[in-house]
């Protein structure tokens, strides 16, 4: 049963998502516990995964690099969604009583009026969206803990809507025991609003809106909520090792048909670490050397491109597979 108490208005204007992540666990952390509170706040581009879901499945590695699109993991389970500057985030956390899960519904209900306040025709849909028109606008997910709750959303208000769907379309499937995303047509809710409001100006009267549905104060965070944020982005949230590495085993088929060298076709398992635990070439390709030496190389070392790319530095990939370049095969890889 969640409890009715004061809520508190947090402001926060940064928008580095590994920093933000931290600070909404501290908040939930170290905040007074017989109180509930709410956020608004924004991540520059960023794609955000799962607790428990497994990133490799869940991105498009080649595109998120190119254009330098954070992935950072949260906290609270569900799927994979997409932050930009023209999404709006909201959070609360808040006390709750009782081992039952929390309705959804109960954090979506004061953004659904406020929102249809504003012109927006919101449905709650399913057990954790928003929607208008039957598209999907808000993804929301929660995360329990010692008798209090963790609820956040997505509001996408103005958001590159392909940029969204590039960043989040994994290119090939993956065995996996992760919980997997499912996609859902996507829309943006600023053609709704009338007055054609800027993403700021949208946030400032959802805030207002908000506040006239709630009993709400303002918290000002301090100089030891945001050192703890940072250092805990330091600590965890910047990691590859939690981003990355605390997705469950997996396992990974990678072929192409590369010119001047014939398929390519490899079998890799990876470890909860993201570890390389087992790795098979196969294909119709020529080659000098056995290329089992190649894959024994690759073994222990994780599915990442910079430390792959550095072991790889000295080493003439073409002398496993005839005519294939070290930037080729790092392609067939991460691709």
């Amino acid at each position: 049963m969640l409890l009715y108490t004061m809520i508190f208005y947090i402001e926060n204007r940064r928008t580095e998502p590994a920093f933000n992540l931290a600070l909404e666990q501290v908040i939930f952390d170290r905040a007074e516990s017989g109180h509930s509170y709410f956020m608004l706040w924004q991540n520059r581009n960023a794609v955000i995964v799962g607790k428990h879901q497994n990133t490799a499945d869940e991105i498009n590695p080649v595109y998120i690099k190119e254009h330098n699109i954070s992935v950072v993991r949260r906290l609270s389970g569900g799927g994979a969604v997409y932050h930009d500057l023209g999404n709006l985030n909201f959070t609360f956390i808040a006390p709750v009583e009782g081992n039952a899960d929390p309705d959804f519904s109960f954090f979506c209900e004061p953004v659904r009026k406020a929102l249809l306040s504003m012109g927006v025709p919101v449905e709650i849909s399913g057990r954790n969206d928003m929607t208008v028109d039957g598209m999907k606008f808000s993804g929301n997910a929660q995360y329990k803990k010692n008798n209090r709750v963790m609820h956040h959303g997505t509001i996408l208000y103005d958001s590159a809507l392909e940029t969204l769907s590039h960043a989040l379309k994994p290119k090939e499937k993956t065995e996996t025991r992760a919980i997997k995303s499912v996609r859902s047509p996507v829309a943006n809710i600023k053609p709704y609003i009338k007055n054609g409001l800027d993403i700021d100006g949208f946030r400032s009267v959802l805030l207002e809106n908000m506040r006239n549905i709630n009993d709400m104060r303002d918290f000002y965070l301090t100089p030891e909520h945001l050192a703890a944020a940072e250092d805990l982005r330091d600590r965890v949230y910047s990691k590859w090792e939690w981003n990355y590495g605390k997705s469950p085993p997996y396992t990974l088929r990678k072929t192409r048909r590369i010119e001047g060298c014939g398929k390519v076709d490899v079998m890799l398992d990876i470890k909860q670490e993201g570890v390389i635990d087992n790795i098979a070439i196969y294909g119709d390709f020529f080659g000098n050397f056995d290329p089992n030496e190649l894959c024994g190389l690759l073994n222990g070392h994780h599915l990442e491109y910079n430390e792959l790319n550095l072991l790889l530095k000295n080493i003439d990939v073409s002398r496993f597979i005839h005519s294939l370049k070290t930037e080729a095969f790092l392609s067939l890889l991460f691709d």
